[in-house]
């Protein structure tokens, strides 16, 4: 199957997934769950995770005007007291303050707008905007209902998700798509970003990639809870659901984009990597694997990241295969 022409016929599909709460997976290195944050349904996720926007004049707590606190919904974290909200009439609920260390502020990419984040587990709010006269504070913080919650006031507020410990592993063995598809659903992996990394143009396109001459590989950048697992246990998984010894790409995905390498990030992955090659070679194995220090990592374009579980498919060249 050719990855370019499935990309073509789905690219207006929008549906979005998300792990969340306690993950229970069916991949091969099953059997642990771990808790993490608040379930999201697929439009919830694709604010929250994708930096998304509802429509405006279409969120739950537009016009709301009980008194209360506004949570995050996807950690439970306290953001806003419905004291600082006021109607700005722009279609989306508004904010002249936020409650003490609880919103992290970030400039767009595009260094036009400052995006608004749950400081706890850095999920999109939305926006915030200054000098516009609104209130005394001058201040309005834009946020989509959709990352918040609201508890009424004397309710009892749930219990706040802590931030869990973070390491990071990256990792490429042909199209991100599958790569991504065994990582994110390992226990303990907190995200899997599909990206691209290890090349010479800066902020590179799928369409540069595709054309094998930026020097960039499909990659995937995953984030993980130590506690939960290690970068042992990843990067066997790794071994196990791609062909290590194909050294011109991986499955019909032919080009230097689909090599397989591990961009290590200390010397201890590196040595790991070092020693599961040794121990596929005494097993009679060429592994083909590159291994590179970690440099600059860019999440590829939206419509790449958790292809599969968007489109409800599996990998067409990255089958598991137990080699440990």
């Amino acid at each position: 199957m050719n990855k370019l022409l499935i990309l073509i016929s789905s690219l207006f599909f929008i549906q979005s997934f998300c792990f969340a709460e306690t993950k229970k997976t069916d991949s091969p290195d099953k059997g642990k769950e771990i808790m993490s944050y608040n379930k999201l349904t697929p439009e919830e996720a694709y604010v929250i995770e994708q930096k998304g926007t509802e429509r405006p004049f279409t969120g739950e707590y537009n016009k709301n005007k009980a008194k209360g606190t506004y949570i995050c919904r996807k950690c439970n974290a306290p953001l806003y007291k419905s004291d600082s909200k006021f109607d700005s009439r722009c279609g989306w609920p508004s904010f002249d303050d936020e409650i003490k260390d609880a919103v992290r502020r970030e400039t767009d990419a595009d260094g036009r707008r400052t995006e608004i984040l749950c400081k706890n587990c850095d999920g999109h709010l939305g926006h915030v905007f200054l000098g516009e006269g609104f209130t005394a504070k001058n201040t309005r913080h834009c946020v989509n209902s959709l990352s918040m919650k609201f508890v009424k006031e004397g309710e009892e507020m749930p219990k706040v998700v802590p931030r869990p410990k973070t390491a990071k592993a990256i990792f490429a063995s042909g199209c991100f798509w599958g790569t991504e598809y065994w990582l994110q659903q390992a226990p303990g992996v907190l995200s899997a970003t599909s990206g691209y990394i290890g090349g010479h143009v800066k902020k590179p396109t799928y369409k540069q990639i595709c054309t094998g001459l930026t020097g960039h590989y499909e990659a995937v950048e995953v984030v993980y809870n130590p506690d939960v697992t290690d970068f042992e246990t990843l990067a066997k998984l790794y071994y196990e659901t791609h062909d290590p010894e194909q050294t011109n790409g991986q499955g019909p995905d032919i080009g230097s984009q689909y090599l397989s390498a591990v961009f290590y990030f200390d010397e201890e992955q590196k040595a790991t990597i070092e020693k599961l090659m040794k121990t596929l070679k005494d097993k009679g194995l060429k592994p083909a694997t590159e291994l590179k220090e970690a440099t600059i990592f860019y999440p590829a374009e939206v419509y790449h990241q958790d292809y599969y579980f968007k489109h409800r498919k599996t990998p067409y060249c990255h089958k598991y295969k137990k080699l440990f």
